[in-house]
């Protein structure tokens, strides 16, 4: 398949961003939403900022406290045998393994262009954390728009785990906070941009610990805000490039063959590749063929090199009669864009690779 990288990749990078917090530095400008707003294209950015540890044996945990309106940074000894800090983004305990604190805090940020590749970068946030639920933060946006209003949900982080919450705006400027729709463990959730048989559909991905595993199902509602009817829509590949994890990218695209999803997915070794699922357009709940390679996969050295090496991460996408162009999150650091054929991508999926 033929895939078409933009020659300036990566278009968005973390020196191209001011820091918002004194004392922190930009690490991460990626895995953004996209949106169509007043003859612009607008990226909601994911933002992540770090406290600059001038010493090297030192490590720094922001965390948001919501009673106080302020960021805490902690300190941490890399010779503090009770933590784990073999992964650059988090800090865990030892003793359980499980997740102590974010080395940096993620919030979101909008950038704007004419012309789909060169942006300019807000100076301040657009949505930034509200309470102790986002205490280590929110990432990782994704942008329906339905009539007039666009709906942006996003991960809220915090130690009681990671969870999807609802804002919507009609303008990019003024917010409107719907709280919650899934609770913790659920990520990487895709609204569906209009009703199906006169409800609303998402995409989500619950995160087992005890039975199961990471892996897409669905879920229907009547006024976007209460979520049931949950179903397990399709799994992992054992030995795949989807055989770890996978998750909603981009919003649903709605073809004459059927709604059409581009999906990440890790392998054993975690490397994020993009794929495509095609659902059948009168009951998403079905699935009609699925990528057995790849659509995607991390070859660009702004892909294979970065904050965390390895990865495309699907973001958003336009598409224009055949041409799709996907924005999609690079080695957890920068924004890069590519074109894709439709119709390509169409004809490459195969039925019954459903699992």
């Amino acid at each position: 398949m033929r895939v078409k990288r933009y020659l300036e990749n990566p278009i968005i990078t973390p020196e191209m961003v001011k820091p918002y917090h004194e004392g922190f530095e930009v690490i991460g400008a990626f895995n953004a939403g996209v949106a169509q707003y007043n003859g612009e294209i607008l990226l909601v950015l994911r933002v992540a900022e770090r406290p600059i540890s001038d010493d090297p044996a030192i490590v720094k945990a922001p965390v948001f406290d919501a009673k106080e309106r302020r960021v805490h940074v902690f300190d941490f000894r890399l010779d503090d045998e009770r933590y784990d800090y073999s992964d650059p983004r988090v800090i865990r305990d030892r003793s359980t393994g499980q997740l102590a604190y974010l080395t940096s805090l993620s919030y979101l940020r909008l950038a704007r262009s004419k012309d789909g590749r060169h942006f300019s970068i807000d100076d301040t946030p657009f949505v930034y954390p509200s309470n102790s639920m986002e205490s280590f933060g929110i990432e990782d946006p994704r942008v329906t728009q339905m009539g007039e209003t666009y709906y942006i949900y996003f991960s809220a982080v915090s130690l009681k785990g990671i969870g999807e919450v609802l804002v919507s705006t009609k303008d990019f400027v003024s917010i409107t906070r719907h709280g919650m729709i899934f609770a913790p463990e659920n990520k990487d959730v895709v609204l569906f941009p209009e009703k199906i048989g006169g409800k609303y559909f998402a995409l989500h991905r619950p995160v087992p610990k005890g039975v199961g595993d990471p892996e897409i199902w669905i879920a229907e509602s009547p006024d976007l805000l209460h979520w049931g009817n949950h179903r397990h829509l399709f799994g992992l590949r054992k030995g795949s490039w989807d055989s770890r994890r996978i998750g909603g990218g981009a919003v649903p695209i709605k073809t004459k063959q059927g709604w059409l999803e581009l999906y990440h997915g890790a392998d054993q070794e975690d490397r994020y590749s993009m794929g495509a699922v095609l659902l059948d357009l009168y009951d998403p709940g079905k699935v009609i063929a699925r990528s057995r390679e790849p659509i995607l996969k991390p070859e660009a050295a702004y892909e294979v090199n970065g904050f965390f090496a390895n990865v495309v991460f699907s973001c958003g996408a336009l598409v224009e009669g055949d041409r799709i162009q996907l924005y999609y999150g690079a080695a957890d650091q920068s924004m890069a864009l590519a074109e894709f054929s439709l119709a390509e991508i169409l004809d490459s999926l195969s039925v019954g690779v459903y699992e």
